[in-house]
C-alpha cells in the first residue's frame, strides 16, 4: 500500500498542477464558441453524469435527499458560482490574471474560517494582507484595470469558492467521489437554468479547437482532477492536497502567453510574485492535523 501511495500521491499532485492550471486557457478557448453558462451545463453535467453512472455501476448508494440538497449548496458555491464566474469574467479576462485572482481562495479560506472560530494566525493574516495587496496591484495598474466588471466577478468567485469549502464541512455530503458527482449534477442544472433564462444560443456552429477544449474540461478538468483533488484530500496533509492554489496561476500564465498570446506586463508579474508569496505563506503555516 505505502509503495502505491508513493506512485499515485505524486500523480495526483501532477494532474492538479497541469490540469487545474490548463482548465483556464480550456475556458478561454471553449467560450469562444460556446456561451459561458452552456458551457458550464455541458462540461458539468457530462462530467457529474459520467461520474455518477460509474459509482452505481460500482454499487455506490444514491445520495439521500439531505445530502443531496448539501450538494447542491456546494456545487452551487463552488462551482456554480465559483467556476461560472471565471468563465463568465474570460470573456474579457486574460487566463493569467483569473489564474491568479482565484488563487487567493486559501487567503480567502482564513477569513472564512476566522468568521467562524478558528482564529488566524499572524502569518496567514500577513499572508491574507500581501494577497490583498497583489490582487490591488491587479486592479490598479495591472491587467484587471480594464475590466472591472471582470475584476469583480472574480473576487466574487474566488469568495464563492473559499466559502463553500469552509460551509460544506459542516453539512451531511455523500460519501467519497459521490460528492463530487453529485456536486457537479447540481451545479450543471443550474448553468443549465441560467443559460436558458438569459437566452443563451449559439451563434455558429463550434470550433474544432473549442470542442476539444470542452471535451478536455469534461474528462481532465473535472473528472479526473477532481478524482485526484479527493484522493489527496484524504492522504496527505491539507498544506500539501491544496498546493494547487499557488502552482496553478503559474501554469496559466505560461500556456497563456505560449497559446494564447497573452502577454502580461511587469505589473502583472510582480502582483503574481506578491500573490504566490502570500498563498505560499498561508499554505506552510495551515494547521496540520
Amino acid at each position: 500500500m505505502q509503495s502505491r501511495q508513493q506512485i499515485l500521491i505524486p500523480l495526483a499532485l501532477l494532474a492538479l498542477y497541469l490540469i487545474w492550471g490548463s482548465t483556464f486557457l480550456g475556458m478561454k478557448f471553449a467560450i469562444a464558441s460556446f456561451p459561458p453558462f452552456l458551457m458550464g451545463a455541458l462540461r458539468f453535467l457530462l462530467a457529474g453524469g459520467l461520474l455518477y453512472g460509474v459509482l452505481r455501476l460500482r454499487g455506490t448508494p444514491n445520495p439521500t435527499l439531505p445530502q443531496w440538497r448539501s450538494a447542491a449548496i456546494v456545487g452551487t458555491l463552488l462551482i456554480g458560482v465559483g467556476n461560472g464566474g471565471v468563465a463568465y469574467a474570460e470573456q474579457w479576462v486574460a487566463t493569467g490574471a483569473a489564474a491568479m485572482v482565484i488563487g487567493t481562495v486559501p487567503l480567502w479560506a482564513v477569513l472564512f474560517a476566522g468568521l467562524a472560530g478558528q482564529k488566524p494566525k499572524r502569518n496567514e493574516m500577513l499572508g491574507v494582507a500581501l494577497g490583498m495587496l497583489g490582487v490591488l496591484i491587479l486592479n490598479l495598474i495591472g491587467s484587471l484595470r480594464a475590466s472591472p466588471l471582470g475584476a469583480l466577478l472574480l473576487l466574487v468567485a474566488a469568495m464563492s469558492w473559499a466559502f463553500g469549502s469552509i460551509w460544506g464541512k459542516r453539512l451531511p455530503m455523500p460519501q467519497g467521489l459521490m460528492a463530487s458527482a453529485a456536486q457537479m449534477l447540481s451545479a450543471g442544472t443550474l448553468f443549465l437554468i441560467i443559460s436558458l433564462m438569459s437566452g443563451e444560443h449559439m451563434t455558429a456552429p463550434p470550433t474544432q479547437k473549442a470542442v476539444l477544449s470542452l471535451l478536455y474540461l469534461v474528462i481532465f478538468g473535472s473528472f479526473t482532477a477532481y478524482s485526484a483533488y479527493l484522493y489527496l484530500l484524504k492522504t496527505v496533509r491539507p498544506a500539501l492536497a491544496t498546493s494547487y492554489a499557488f502552482v496553478n496561476p503559474v501554469v496559466a500564465v505560461m500556456l497563456g502567453d505560449w497559446l494564447a498570446n497573452e502577454h502580461l506586463g511587469m505589473h502583472d508579474l510582480i502582483a503574481l510574485g506578491i500573490i504566490l508569496t502570500s498563498v505560499l505563506l498561508v499554505l506552510s503555516f495551515t494547521r496540520r492535523d
